[in-house]
């Protein structure tokens, strides 16, 4: 929606002339119109307010209202930036130099404003040893996950590249997880692509038929395929419930980072909660945006993420009196003689 309701600014081509946006005309022709907006992912950012087009909100359903009435699970938040030690200071210095992160063809200027920034930012995450520290840790993390819930788990890296080198370093820990086949193999990449992309991504280029399969394979709770590496595909729009992992290895913010981690919120059979995963350290951004999705004013209290030593506090707790329970019947059977 919002992209055909914001607009209303002119811009300068590049033969000089200013144009505006299709909301504007659509504003000029309707002048007694009024305007009303349905969205799931209110955005607060430069012109792109859903407020200040919109007007103030007439009725909000947030995140906290969504979990009390089980129509989505809670998410949990887990660091694991303190699991790797290499180039950790840069990575985080040079993120907040990447002013804004796009993945459309509509943000051109804003990407080649950044390119600088975001092609050091790249070789910097991208760098093998990193990268084999990521992988070793995603690997022994998913497994013990999965020991106890099974499900699936998407994870985000910031180039084609990337995915594909984390895809081989994962498989080198884990060979059997590889397979040609896209009918068959635990783990896919999925990514854009075309006959004239390198060697490298070729293995990871898909037609739309396959696409479509390896679709409805991540979908399939009884399908070995476990894990998917995407950049940019399956982080809107898509629905997969059995999926309560997602690996952010990608600086994200915004409503872009909001859709991708509501992959991980549906409701599947018992799972508990989906979990967020940061090698990158996207805290602050997920403070910031779930702060836009719950200053709202909801009928819920518009929790932010658990972290999952919080998550874990509270398990503590509940078996504590849990086993305080089962002390009290004990010394009841001793009285009673049984």
């Amino acid at each position: 929606m919002y992209c055909s309701q914001y607009g209303l600014k002119a811009v300068l081509t590049r033969e000089g002339a200013y144009k505006y946006g299709y909301a504007k005309h659509m504003r000029d022709a309707l002048k007694n119109a009024s305007f009303i907006g349905f969205t799931g992912t209110p955005i607060a950012q430069e012109d792109k307010d859903t407020r200040a087009v919109f007007g103030e909100y007439v009725s909000v359903y947030d995140i906290q209202d969504a979990v009390d009435d089980g129509a989505t699970v809670p998410i949990y938040y887990e660091s694991r930036l303190a699991k790797l030690d290499l180039n950790h200071a840069e990575i985080n210095a040079l993120s907040e130099q990447v002013e804004e992160l796009v993945e459309d063809d509509e943000d051109v200027g804003v990407r080649e404003k950044t390119k600088g920034e975001w092609s050091r930012l790249e070789k910097l995450v991208g760098a093998t040893p990193r990268l084999q520290q990521v992988a070793a840790d995603l690997v022994a993390h998913f497994e013990t996950r999965t020991e106890s819930m099974d499900g699936k788990a998407m994870i985000v890296a910031m180039s084609r590249d990337i995915c594909v080198h984390l895809y081989n370093e994962i498989i080198a820990l884990r060979p059997e997880w590889h397979d040609p086949d896209p009918e068959k193999g635990v783990i896919k990449v999925l990514m854009t692509g075309s006959a004239s992309d390198k060697a490298l991504l070729q293995p990871h280029i898909y037609n739309k038929q396959a696409k479509k399969r390896l679709e409805k394979r991540f979908k399939d709770a009884n399908d070995p395929m476990k894990l998917v590496i995407v950049r940019d595909m399956w982080l809107t729009g898509f629905d997969a419930p059995c999926c309560h992992t997602m690996y952010v290895d990608k600086p994200m913010k915004g409503h872009n980072l909001m859709q991708a981690i509501a992959r991980v919120n549906r409701v599947f059979k018992n799972k508990p909660g989906g979990l967020v995963v940061d090698y990158i350290g996207i805290a602050n951004e997920l403070k910031q945006v779930l702060k836009i999705y719950t200053d709202a004013k909801g009928k819920g209290k518009g929790e932010p993420a658990l972290r999952a030593e919080e998550a874990y506090a509270i398990l503590t707790e509940k078996i504590d009196a849990i086993r305080g329970l089962f002390v009290c019947q004990d010394a009841a059977s001793e009285r009673l003689g049984y």
